[in-house]
């Protein structure tokens, strides 16, 4: 980095610390900390989400899955757009808990079940989000490490110190920093803050990209260039699709977005508007915010797959796959120099993969130039088990030989998983010149700082609110409270740095976090939506629905952790690998193409969220099951939601037009709420879904589309679309944002008394 990069990079951030310290005078109180006085507005609130929506960890996410299956799966996710947008026109869920007054998810369940609900679920909840949100600090060292090309350790005084290790320290201190000057308020005006300065970085690198790749000769000819069955870009040819497709990528998250959409609630961004309308709206502007983030995601991945994989930039590529190879074993083989050396002579002897579209036949999952390029790694450390160690002969060295090949597995699932990771960083250090180097930097580490210190405070808000509070018998005082909200939080983040530096990945990011959260969520779902909606829910069903989730899901986390390495070997050595590929097979043989198990040495054959799903099924099951049996009075829901406040939406005048119903729309709604849900629902329901995905649709069963006509389709709803609507919603959210910061602090200075008592405590 030049000098003028790191400038770039560090007064923003410096600027965006100031605020946070700035905030600490107008904490008066606990609902402050908590809920920022309940007094923010729509642009705040969806500003802070923008911030929250871009990170590390989501762009990796994001960049491994589409590098590995293309676009084409996106095209049949546009049946979930008129179900999240008719969700957020109507406030489910989100309106009715905000009615509740409920400043956490756990009084939530106090109020709706039980106390001892509350304690458990707030701690499982917990547990499920630490564990999920803990390899962030790594991802985002990582990530540094590599784009900044640092070395791994430096010297103190004397001293050798990990990079890593001072790199993921340095990250949550900052977060945990923000928290502790003022908890959701200086989350909310740092997030703001920070998505006014990421909205221009944004639009300035998805320019850069756009010129530094021609899409019409290099991009979509790269995306056109795959074999039947897996295409990027045609929707109609992805039956051979594995781990995302239809199932994954559609089925599952439109059952979740259902069921889940209460599971999270409770932080300080669902307690913070000034009403539930404010909340509402919140969410029903969120529909144009995410264009300009959604469409960065997709220039990036779209740079990633280009430079990777056409023959204009093969010995380029060659170069990044080498280095960021070389680097990642070296992380991965630690204390094992035989293997590192083997797996460093295998890259060096890896020649460059020039592929020629419409010479070579085309790429598929399986034949491409990384696996070309990995499979020598893993012949590699697989040959050093099995023959650079000493024969068997002594008494108990044959078991343990045994388990070489299962140690090798396991290790190159390692080195695969960090080598895709870490391809984005490696290859945008090669790619970024000076001046928008630094831009990149600020823009990721802005991203890195608003997802921390949002996932740490949200773990350490429910345990605070909902296990150490309900557990205290005596209240706390106003400033003795927020004192143990900062020392959890303190906790929350050193649990997230010891958790980072001990948790090996063996997964995409995306399938880790669903397993880790299926704990929670798979439960959670009917606990949440059905005791919002219903009144035959029972403590009884939500025990019954938590329980079976905490279970099944550890279970399934210690088969898939230890499946190359403990697993598969037993049931090798068992003589049941066979058997049981039977019988996955059969299982699995009325779902084909999208659900198909199999047996395989490095990998669990039945994938996170194919679990989660069915775990969900199952739960859902349980609660209704289980709650109708116990049920002997309805619960008084009227109550909870405060009928006779005009918070609840129970006695809210409702609309004489079906229409304006089924868009959302009631009588508090003014003029121009009106017209942003109008215009909502014309742009994701009449036309990107009506004309953009179900006519197209329709048009394709009767006469399918050449892959070229696919092509201009995909430039046309990819990046003409979303440019349009990202170039308007970068000046209308920065200004709306900047104006509802400043009336923000005028309505914190100008508050009379602060009630003491409002803390999230029930009766």
């Amino acid at each position: 980095m030049t000098w003028y990069d790191w400038l770039i990079l560090l007064l923003p951030v410096t600027f965006v610390m100031g605020m946070g310290f700035y905030t600490r005078r107008f904490v008066r109180g606990v609902t402050d900390f908590l809920s920022a006085g309940r007094l923010c507005s729509r642009y705040v609130i969806c500003m802070g989400d923008v911030a929250n929506s871009i990170s590390i960890i989501a762009l990796v996410t994001y960049v491994e899955i589409h590098y590995k299956t293309g676009f084409s799966v996106g095209f049949w996710s546009s049946i979930l757009a008129p179900l999240g947008i008719l969700l957020s026109l109507t406030g489910f869920c989100t309106y009715r808990f905000r009615a509740t007054r409920a400043m956490s998810l756990g009084q939530f369940l106090e109020m709706r079940y039980s106390r001892g609900l509350r304690i458990y679920g707030a701690s499982l909840r917990s547990a499920a989000e630490m564990i999920a949100n803990m390899i962030m600090p790594s991802i985002a060292a990582r990530f540094f490490m590599q784009l900044l090309d640092l070395p791994t350790v430096f010297h103190v005084c004397g001293v050798e110190i990990s990079t890593y290790v001072a790199l993921m320290l340095f990250f949550l201190s900052l977060a945990v920093t923000l928290i502790c000057c003022g908890g959701t308020l200086a989350l909310v005006v740092a997030d703001t803050v920070q998505a006014t300065i990421l909205f221009p970085l944004l639009v300035c690198f998805i320019v850069f990209v756009l010129w530094k790749f021609s899409v019409a000769r290099e991009i979509m000819p790269v995306m056109a260039d795959r074999v039947a069955g897996e295409s990027f870009i045609n929707p109609f040819d992805i039956g051979k699709l594995r781990d995302f497709n239809l199932f994954t990528m559609v089925v599952v998250p439109a059952y979740w977005m259902v069921m889940n959409r209460a599971s999270w609630f409770g932080n300080g961004y669902t307690t913070a508007a000034k009403s539930p309308h404010e909340q509402k709206m919140a969410g029903v502007l969120g529909a144009w915010r995410g264009a300009v983030v959604a469409m960065f995601y997709l220039v990036v991945a779209c740079a990633l797959i280009t430079f990777l994989n056409h023959a204009d930039f093969a010995e380029d590529a060659a170069a990044v796959r080498r280095g960021l190879a070389s680097r990642v074993a070296a992380d991965v083989l630690q204390g094992d120099p035989a293997a590192l050396a083997a797996v460093e002579a295998a890259v060096a002897d890896t020649p460059a993969l020039r592929h020629e579209i419409g010479v070579d036949p085309p790429l598929s999952q399986t034949a491409n130039p990384d696996t070309a390029f990995l499979a020598p790694i893993h012949e590699a450390l697989l040959a050093e088990a099995r023959y650079g160690r000493p024969a068997a002969g002594a008494s108990g060295e044959t078991a343990a030989l045994a388990n070489l090949e299962g140690i090798a597995n396991d290790r190159f699932q390692q080195i695969r998983t960090l080598f895709h990771q870490q391809s984005l960083s490696a290859t945008m250090r090669h790619l970024l010149p000076p001046g928008l180097f630094g831009a990149f930097a600020l823009l990721l580490f802005l991203a890195m700082l608003s997802s921390d210190d949002t996932r740490i405070y949200s773990a350490a808000l429910t345990i605070a609110q909902d296990v150490v509070m309900p557990l205290r018998k005596k209240p706390f005082t106003p400033r003795g409270h927020i004192r143990m909200i900062r020392l959890v939080s303190i906790g929350v983040g050193a649990f997230f740095l010891l958790g980072s530096y001990y948790m090996k990945q063996l997964d995409y990011i995306q399938m880790f976090t669903t397993l880790a959260v299926s704990i929670w969520t798979s439960g959670a779902g009917p606990v949440m939506v059905l005791g919002l909606y219903t009144r035959f829910g029972t403590a009884a069903g939500a025990w019954a629905a938590l329980l079976t989730s905490t279970i099944a899901t550890t279970a399934f986390v210690f088969v898939q952790r230890s499946w190359a390495d403990l697993v598969y070997p037993a049931l090798a050595k068992a003589a049941l690998v066979d058997p049981l590929d039977r019988i996955l097979r059969a299982i699995s043989a009325p779902f084909a193409p999208y659900i198909q198990w199999k047996m395989d040495a490095v990998k669990c054959p039945v994938n996170t969220i194919e679990f989660s799903f069915f775990l969900a099924l199952a739960t859902l099951f349980l609660y209704v099951v289980v709650s109708k049996l116990t049920c002997r009075k309805p619960f008084d829901l009227d109550a909870m939601l405060h009928k006779d406040s005009s918070a609840s939406d129970c006695n809210r005048p409702q609309s004489k037009s079906i229409f304006r119903r089924l868009v959302g729309i009631t009588p508090d709604y003014t003029r121009g709420d009106r017209a942003i849900a109008w215009g909502v629902f014309f742009y994701s329901v009449v036309f990107s879904f009506g004309l953009c995905f179900l006519a197209v649709a329709v048009w394709n069963a009767f006469a399918p589309w050449p892959v070229r006509w696919w092509s201009r389709y995909f430039v046309f709803m990819q990046f003409v679309v979303p440019a349009i609507v990202a170039s308007v919603s970068t000046v209308w959210f920065g200004v709306g944002g900047v104006i509802g910061l400043r009336q923000l602090f005028r309505d914190l200075a100008a508050r009379g008394q602060i009630d003491e008592t409002d803390d999230g405590r029930v009766g």
